[in-house]
């Protein structure tokens, strides 16, 4: 076998489409990288939209429990007044009893 004497322009040949074709394979690596920035920009997009729908729902949902907490406080509110007031009639009720009792000697049951 005879060998054959490789030249200096022959190397760098061979080196250069060595070069060209690691540079072809970096640069479909950035093509994917791209792709994938590009989904990642969508899902960051996306992600913002549910964000922004979630917060409308949370604002609706505080104002409607805002609503209804001050219609269970008035609720309350009117509930001990009427317990209130239920008491003090009770206890002159008890009075004008013990008055009757007194003055008329007849008891009311």
């Amino acid at each position: 076998m005879k060998k054959k004497n490789i030249t200096i322009d022959d190397l760098a040949l061979m080196m250069k489409k060595g070069f060209d074709s690691v540079d072809k394979r970096f640069e479909q690596i950035d093509k994917k990288f791209e792709l994938v920035d590009k989904r990642f920009d969508l899902v960051d997009y996306r992600m913002n939209l549910i964000e922004k729908r979630i917060d409308k729902m949370e604002e609706r949902f505080n104002q409607k429990f805002d609503k209804l907490m001050t219609i269970l406080d008035a609720f309350l509110k009117r509930m001990t007044d009427n317990e209130d007031e239920m008491t003090m009639m009770r206890n002159d009720i008890n009075r004008i009893k013990k008055a009757i009792k007194e003055k008329l000697g007849v008891e009311l049951v």
